[in-house]
């Protein structure tokens, strides 16, 4: 069992938090499918019970990410099994994100999607340098997995993800893609789509001049301080999906 998270707000009921989680959860999948990403079901998105903490809520399988609901969201137990909702529990997503939140009693959620970009960028294994503004904000707090296991059937190889990730807010998956974490859903997923721009930028670009660490560390200090993924996540929302309610059931 993880240590009980803080409250997210310390007005709100477990009740009222568990119900933002969930609405922001169904959201980030739309968000995922606003971007062309996840239409093979190549992805997934998890959100911590504020209560149960060692259980978290994820997209039941088989859900086209464009239609996703609250009540398409199914309660994970720790051992893998459907504890709430209707539905076949994503076992590939279990197997990543259990162990993750297990290993990080402060995050609520993580992300991960194959992307036109980030999926390419990870067959190269290298990390992020400073060459954009976006690129900042993972500024010495990513990691990458340097491993051929590809195809997560196990917790024990979630395990090892979550290790290599440590206290980093996301980690480069060789030759799979981006994985990316908040402490919130919205910062989660809002990481992840900055992350997926990072590398969007490192492939595109031919002859990058990082800057220093110094401005490097100056700029992220700015862009995170108020939450880069939320702000990114509340843009996004906006601009793709309008009314932040609409996905609840």
């Amino acid at each position: 069992m993880t240590t009980p998270l803080k409250p997210s707000h310390p007005h709100r009921t477990p009740n009222e938090i568990r119900a933002r989680r969930k609405r922001d959860c169904a959201l980030g999948y739309r968000l995922l499918a606003a971007n062309r990403w996840g239409d093979a079901g190549d992805g997934h998105i998890s959100a911590r019970d504020p209560e149960q903490t060692d259980h978290f809520w994820m997209l039941r399988y088989g859900v086209g990410y464009h239609e996703a609901t609250t009540e398409d969201l199914v309660l994970v137990a720790p051992d893998g099994r459907l504890a709430e909702g209707n539905g076949i529990v994503n076992v590939a997503g279990y197997y990543i994100h259990w162990p993750i939140l297990q290993a990080r009693p402060d995050l609520v959620s993580a992300v991960h999607v194959h992307t036109g970009w980030g999926t390419p960028f990870s067959s190269e294994c290298r990390l992020f340098e400073p060459i954009t503004q976006e690129s900042c904000i993972f500024f010495e707090d990513h990691a990458l997995f340097d491993d051929e296991e590809v195809q997560v059937q196990s917790l024990e190889a979630g395990s090892r993800i979550a290790a290599c990730m440590g206290e980093n807010r996301g980690v480069i998956l060789r030759n799979h893609g981006l994985l990316a974490a908040g402490n919130s859903v919205a910062e989660a997923v809002g990481s992840f789509i900055q992350m997926e721009r990072v590398a969007e930028a490192h492939m595109k670009v031919i002859n990058p001049k990082p800057i220093s660490r110094k401005a490097a560390l100056f700029a992220q200090a700015d862009l995170v301080r108020f939450g880069a993924g939320r702000v990114a996540f509340k843009a996004m929302v906006n601009r793709h999906i309008g009314d932040p309610e609409s996905v609840v059931v």
